[in-house]
Order: structure tokens, then C-alpha cells, then sequence
């Protein structure tokens, strides 16, 4: 069943953008559709649970708070952690806001009195219909950690934003969600190839000394695996178990054959795109 969004305004196929809020933090407006992805506002120095006695300080000050949001239509959530989804969001954002993610999460979620919950296994999709534009969410392969720590860590995955007009697709959006490299990767071009622009999970987050998220050199090879048009790194230097930073990503990236174009964000900065013609 379709999510239905309210709207006023006719939809804008033309041009799009990306806020970057920080860390996973993004706001993606395109087609009339205001999308919160991993939202997490936490300030510098706060400290977020990761479970099992772990803890990450963030280190870096998110570009803006919830109040200052512009309006948000629904959230896409890779997975229910600590820097992913914090104590703020979980109190200040609006407990209706439809909510595309996983199982796992949905149901911390509801703990959290959020409702409006879309469970997602791999390769599931949601549908959200806003006047003439379809947004449809499917969920990409994600591997959070090496097998010997899975248990510890929530299952994530990652998301594929497809935005149409009728049956028309007009652009396509990749996340990769915080995943190592894996075998599963190499399905997502196959089954969606055609990306223009994906959002890479960088950072190399690592706990007792694992390595449980992409490194900068993972991300670049992830996006020489689903070619994308345009890559952007995200997750890379907001939380203290951060060991590889946009610096490790970008000289990885001067050295790849993929014709990706790459852009960088800082916290604040606003990525605008359009639609190849």
C-alpha cells in the first residue's frame, strides 16, 4: 500500500538539492518530496550509546537543530543506532512522520511512540505518492559488521530512492547505509543500474578495534561497483570512533578509473542537482 502525502504545489522534476546536516544527516528535496535521511542532532561533545557499554562523543556540531528543519514529509532510516537516530530526534521530531526502514527499527520505534513504521527486508520497496510524483523506497543490501561481532550491531541496509512522474522515472538516488563491502553489493547494478547520484557512507567506524563501516578506500570502491553518475561521501568525521577520514575517501577517489563525478560536502553546504536530460 502507498504512503499518500498531501501537497499544493505541482511537482518540481527539474531541480533538486541536498542539505547536509551531518554525519547521515541529510535533507533531500526533489518532485515536491522533503526527505530526513539518519537523523541525528546531537551537539559536539554529547556522548550517543552504541550498546554494550560502547559510547561515541560527537565531535563535530550538526549544521542545524530539528526547529529549524524546513517541513518534512518522511524519514528514511538506514538503522536504529545511537548516531543514526539520537535522544533528540527520538523526543523533538513529529511522532507521525512516516518512517521507511527495517524491521528492527521499526519496532524501536514504536518503543519511542512513533507509528507510522514501514518495515523494509532487502529488495522490498514502499511506494509514497505526492500529486503526480511517485517516490519508491527500496531496500539495498547492508552488512554492518564482520560476522564474528553482527550480533552486537542492529541490522542496517541500504536505500534506493527512485523518483517518477506516472511511469516515467526521472531520477534515481542511492544510500549506502553504514555496510562494509560485501558480495551483495555486486547485485545493485545488475537489478538497478542507472544511478545519478549516490550518498556513500564513509568513516570506518571501528569498535573494539573492528572495523564495522566503510573506510574512505571502501567507499570509493563501492561507487567503482554501482557506477553512479555523481557520488557524494557522507559519514565521515562527525563521531569519535571515526577512524578514516574525508581525506582517506579523496585520495582514493584521485586514483579510481570510475567516471563517477565526485562532490564533497561540509556541514551546511547545499548540493544542487538536476536530472540529466
Amino acid at each position: 500500500m502507498s504512503i499518500e502525502l498531501m501537497t499544493t504545489v505541482q511537482a518540481d522534476f527539474d531541480h533538486g538539492e541536498l542539505y547536509f546536516v551531518g554525519n547521515a544527516t541529510t535533507v533531500i528535496r526533489y518532485a515536491g518530496f522533503s526527505i530526513l535521511t539518519d537523523p541525528a542532532f546531537l551537539h559536539a561533545g554529547e556522548h550517543v550509546h552504541l550498546g554494550h557499554g560502547m559510547y561515541a562523543r560527537r565531535e563535530v556540531e550538526p549544521a542545524c537543530q530539528i526547529s529549524e528543519l524546513p517541513p518534512v514529509d518522511l524519514i528514511v532510516l538506514s538503522h536504529h543506532h545511537g548516531d543514526h537516530f539520537d535522544d533528540v530526534a527520538a523526543r523533538e521530531l513529529d511522532k507521525n512522520l512516516p518512517i521507511v526502514t527495517n524491521e528492527h527499527a521499526v519496532g524501536r520505534l514504536r518503543e519511542q511512540g512513533f507509528s507510522h513504521g514501514y518495515a523494509l527486508d532487502t529488495w522490498e520497496s514502499q511506494d509514497v505518492v505526492k500529486g503526480d510524483a511517485r517516490l519508491r523506497i527500496t531496500s539495498m543490501p547492508g552488512k554492518h559488521a564482520p560476522d564474528q561481532i553482527a550480533g552486537m550491531l542492529p541490522p542496517v541496509m541500504g536505500s534506493m530512492l527512485d523518483f517518477s512522474l506516472g511511469e516515467e522515472r526521472k531520477f534515481r538516488l542511492y544510500i549506502s547505509g553504514d555496510t562494509l563491502l560485501h558480495e551483495r553489493l555486486y547485485d545493485i547494478p545488475r537489478w538497478y543500474p542507472g544511478i545519478d547520484l549516490a550518498l556513500v557512507h564513509a568513516g570506518g567506524t571501528t569498535l573494539m578495534g573492528i572495523v564495522v563501516t566503510m573506510t574512505g578506500e571502501d567507499a570509493v570502491r563501492v561507487v567503482e561497483i554501482v557506477e553512479p553518475k555523481t557520488a557524494i561521501p557522507i559519514h565521515y568525521n562527525d563521531f569519535s570512533v571515526f577512524l578514516s577520514g574525508l581525506k582517506d575517501f579523496q585520495r582514493a577517489a584521485e586514483q579510481t578509473r570510475a567516471t563517477t563525478e565526485f562532490h564533497y560536502v561540509s556541514h551546511g553546504d547545499t548540493y544542487r542537482f538536476r536530472p540529466a536530460q
